[in-house]
């Protein structure tokens, strides 16, 4: 019975995204409908541009031994953390399940982490290091990173660059035909494009959800960006400079707890 309740849920989730409508899940928060401009740029396409730039990094990485190996402690701790996280992806984005999930360390001193379109994650040492996360904290950075993917930010993001560029003439067939016919040149680097404030308070939104359904504490949200702040303070970090915090986003992590600790609880429960 569980199992055939939480097809119906995944089911109508999936017809809710399809059908551009809001998700609103039986338990947990509320997000809005997805951005219907996201549709102009094939999300195929933008995968494999995402998952060519990943294997670059990795391999410059490499090529400088900054690429944390299989047995190193942290990347098993953020891979561990990752595989209680992705089972609960696809009630927010379906296509989450045919994605190859990667999750890797960098060793450098950015305090930064990011999730790329098609599930390609990556921690630097910086982060772990200069704010001594907890697994909670860490799950709270995940969270907020593959919401990023699972909400299609980039892909938004880029269409609307494009529709910038290309003018009028790919507004009327978008209003049209609410498709683009023409060919969209991707390109440019992913982890140069710089999200909205309204995308990075829904990533908080999501990545709560997420985190509080495999199991970690969503108050550490709160603790996770008194960190940054204080660290900020000291010195200036380029990860607030396209994740901007403040007393502000900790009120509105607030402001969620209500709708995610009842998921958090469960989870600890087993349930």
């Amino acid at each position: 019975m569980a199992r055939a309740n939480k097809a119906l849920r995944l089911a109508v989730a999936w017809l809710a995204i399809a059908c551009g409508l809001p998700v609103v899940a039986s338990d947990g928060v509320e997000i809005g409908k997805p951005s219907a401009m996201r549709n102009l740029v094939p999300a195929g396409a933008l995968e494999k541009q995402a998952g060519q730039q990943y294997d670059q990094l990795k391999r410059q990485a490499a090529s400088k031994q900054a690429l944390g190996p299989d047995d190193h402690p942290q990347v098993k701790r953020l891979r561990a953390i990752a595989r209680r996280m992705i089972p609960f992806v696809e009630r927010y984005n379906p296509r989450a399940r045919q994605w190859q999930w990667e999750v890797n360390l960098i060793g450098s001193k950015q305090i930064n982490a990011f999730c790329m379109p098609g599930g390609k994650i990556a921690f630097y040492t910086g982060i772990l290091d200069t704010l001594k996360l907890t697994d909670d904290e860490v799950a709270m950075v995940m969270g907020h990173e593959i919401a990023h993917a699972l909400r299609e930010h980039a892909r938004e993001r880029m269409a609307k660059n494009q529709v910038t560029q290309l003018g009028a003439s790919l507004l009327g067939e978008l209003v049209g035909g609410g498709r683009y016919t023409g060919a969209f040149q991707l390109g440019g680097n992913l982890l140069s494009l710089k999200f909205s404030r309204d995308d990075e308070s829904e990533a908080d939104v999501v990545g709560l959800d997420l985190a509080a359904r495999a199991g970690f504490d969503p108050r550490a949200g709160v603790t996770l960006w008194q960190k940054m702040t204080a660290a900020n303070a000291r010195s200036p970090m380029e990860f607030l400079s396209t994740h901007p915090a403040g007393d502000n986003r900790i009120r509105e992590i607030e402001k969620q707890l209500p709708a995610v600790m009842p998921l958090y609880d469960r989870a600890r429960q087993g349930r």
